[in-house]
C-alpha cells in the first residue's frame, strides 16, 4: 500500500509535468500607430492610449509617431508615461530631432530583452529621417526560446521608392539571422495590393488572410499597418483583428495572438 500510495502522487505529478511542457508558447502582438497620443477629437490623451492597450492584455506592443519632451505634447516623455501605466518595459529610439525633443517610434515588453538596436532606414528625402527599432527578446517557454521583434514606421509619399528601399533594408536586418524567428509591425504606408508589399512578402508572411482595415480610424477604408513573421514554419497565427478604437488615434490598433512553433 506504501508503495502505491507513492507511485500515484508520482504519476499524477508527470502527468502533470508533461501536460505543461506541452502547452503551445503564444505571444500577444500589438501593432499601434498613436499619433502622440492625439485622438481624433484633438485631445492629448495617454491614459486612453494606455487603456486600449490594456484592453488586449499584450506581450509586446509596437508603437509609431512617439514624442518624447517635444513642445507639441507638452514635453512628455511619452515611452516612460506608457510604460508606466500600463506596467511594461518602454524602449524608444529616435529618428529626428522635434519641438526640442525627440520623435520615432517604442516597444513596450512583458518579456525579457537581451538587446537592442535602432536602424536607421534609407532617407530620399531632406526631413524626417525612418527607422526600424530591433529588439531582441525571449518567448516565455520552457527553452526560453530567443526571437527578434521589429517596429517600424515607413514613408508615407505618393513615390514609393524609398519604402521599396525600406522593405529591402528591413530584410536585410533579418538575414542576419536567418532561422530564428522574427515578427515585424508597424504602419508600413502601403496597402496590401501594392508593390511595396510584394517586396515585404519575399522576406515576410502575413498574419492577415484578408485586408483588415486600420486607417483611418474614425472610418477605416484601407490597410496600412501590418503584423508580419518570419520564417512562416515558425509560427501559427490563432487570432488577428482590429481593435475598434475610433478615437484615441487616427489609426485603429492592429492585434494577433500568435503561436510559436518548435
Amino acid at each position: 500500500m506504501t508503495v502505491r500510495r507513492l507511485l500515484l502522487p508520482l504519476a499524477l505529478l508527470a502527468l502533470a509535468s508533461s501536460t505543461l511542457a506541452a502547452e503551445p508558447t503564444r505571444l500577444r502582438i500589438m501593432s499601434y500607430n498613436i499619433r502622440h497620443g492625439e485622438g481624433m477629437d484633438h485631445k492629448l490623451d495617454l491614459a486612453r492610449i494606455a487603456k486600449v492597450i490594456k484592453s488586449v492584455d499584450p506581450d509586446v506592443v509596437g508603437l509609431n509617431e512617439v514624442d518624447k519632451g517635444c513642445q507639441r505634447t507638452e514635453g512628455h516623455d511619452e515611452p516612460a508615461e506608457l510604460g508606466k501605466l500600463t506596467g511594461m518595459t518602454p524602449i524608444f529610439e529616435r529618428n529626428i530631432p522635434y519641438q526640442g525633443g525627440e520623435y520615432g517610434n517604442a516597444v513596450l515588453t512583458k518579456l525579457p530583452i537581451t538587446a537592442t538596436k535602432n536602424v536607421h532606414l534609407p532617407s530620399h528625402y531632406v526631413g524626417e529621417q525612418r527607422g526600424c527599432l530591433v529588439i531582441d527578446l525571449t518567448a516565455p517557454n520552457a527553452a526560453r526560446t530567443p526571437f527578434r521583434f521589429l517596429a517600424t514606421h515607413i514613408d508615407y509619399r505618393g513615390d514609393d521608392a524609398e519604402r521599396m528601399d525600406s522593405a529591402k533594408t528591413i530584410a536585410g536586418i533579418v538575414a542576419e539571422r536567418p532561422d530564428s524567428p522574427a515578427i515585424l509591425v508597424g504602419d508600413l504606408n502601403s496597402t496590401p495590393d501594392s508593390r511595396v508589399i510584394a517586396e515585404f512578402m519575399k522576406t515576410w508572411t502575413r498574419t492577415d488572410e484578408t485586408p483588415t482595415l486600420t486607417f483611418p480610424a474614425d472610418k477605416p477604408d484601407r490597410q496600412i499597418d501590418y503584423v508580419l513573421v518570419r520564417p512562416a514554419q515558425r509560427w501559427k497565427v490563432v487570432e488577428l483583428r482590429v481593435l475598434d478604437e475610433p478615437m484615441a488615434s487616427d489609426h485603429r490598433p492592429l492585434f494577433a495572438v500568435l503561436e510559436l512553433v518548435d
